[in-house]
């Protein structure tokens, strides 16, 4: 499939993906990841082996859109929700057992 990452062509096949990753250890995933084989690796970090370039010059979308057209499946980072600050008087009501005022 002829996919463009970076402003750079790449004809990528799944079968020439999973080869290209095969051996390498994967990085702690801390943003977009991608399931190969059995392993969970960085979106980034695909992008670096199948491009050859630094990933600096591309984006995860870019790698991800791809790599989703090929088969893999592909998880975005969940956004977290900032937990909501209790007041002091909430706190209080809280460990007391009361039900928390809103």
């Amino acid at each position: 499939m002829r996919c463009v990452i970076a402003r750079f062509p790449f004809d990528l096949v799944k079968s020439d993906v999973q080869a290209s990753m095969k051996g390498i250890k994967p990085e702690p995933v801390t943003g977009d990841s991608v399931k190969i084989g059995r392993r969970t690796y960085p979106v980034k970090q695909v992008g670096e082996v199948i491009t050859r370039q630094d990933r600096r010059d591309f984006t995860a979308g870019e790698v991800t859109r791809a790599l989703t057209r090929l088969g893999f499946i592909c998880d975005a980072v969940p956004t977290l929700v900032p937990a909501r600050r209790l007041s002091p008087l909430q706190t209080a009501s809280a460990l007391l057992g009361a039900p928390t005022a809103a």
